[in-house]
C-alpha cells in the first residue's frame, strides 16, 4: 500500500513557475514508476509526465514538454513536477500516481497506475 500527498499548488501568473512535490509513504517507492495528471473542470484526466523507478527515464505531454521537468528522490520518497512558463491552460487539478513496475521505464495511461494521490489545484491567471 503506498500514500501519496501532492503540495505546491497554487495560483500564479502565466509565465510563472510552480515546483510541485508529492511525497510518499512506505519502504518500497523506488520499485514505483511516478507520473503526473491533470484534471481540469470538464475535462477527462490527462497524462502529463512520468518517470521511471531510477528517475533515467521520463515521457511528456506534447502540451507540457520543454515546459516541465518530473524528478525523483528516492532517499526522501519524493516525486517533483517543476512547472516552468505556465499557460492559463495549464490550469487543473494535479494529480500523483504510482504504479509498481519491475521495469525502468514510465507508463503513461492513468488505467495503469494502482494508487493516487488526492490533488493540488494549480491555477494560472492570463
Amino acid at each position: 500500500q503506498v500514500q501519496l500527498v501532492e503540495s505546491g499548488g497554487g495560483s500564479v501568473q502565466a509565465g510563472g513557475s510552480l515546483r510541485l512535490s508529492c511525497a510518499a509513504s512506505g519502504r518500497t517507492f523506488s520499485s514505483y514508476a511516478m507520473g503526473w495528471f491533470r484534471q481540469a473542470p470538464g475535462k477527462e484526466r490527462e497524462f502529463v509526465a512520468a518517470i521511471s523507478w531510477s528517475g533515467s527515464n521520463t515521457g511528456y505531454a506534447d502540451s507540457v514538454k520543454g515546459r516541465f521537468t518530473i524528478s525523483r528522490d528516492n532517499a526522501k520518497n519524493t516525486v517533483y513536477l517543476q512547472m516552468n512558463s505556465l499557460k492559463p491552460e495549464d490550469t487543473a487539478v494535479y494529480y500523483c500516481a504510482a504504479k509498481q513496475y519491475g521495469v525502468n521505464y514510465y507508463r503513461t495511461y492513468k488505467e495503469e497506475y494502482d494508487y493516487w494521490g488526492q490533488g493540488t489545484q494549480v491555477t494560472v491567471a492570463s
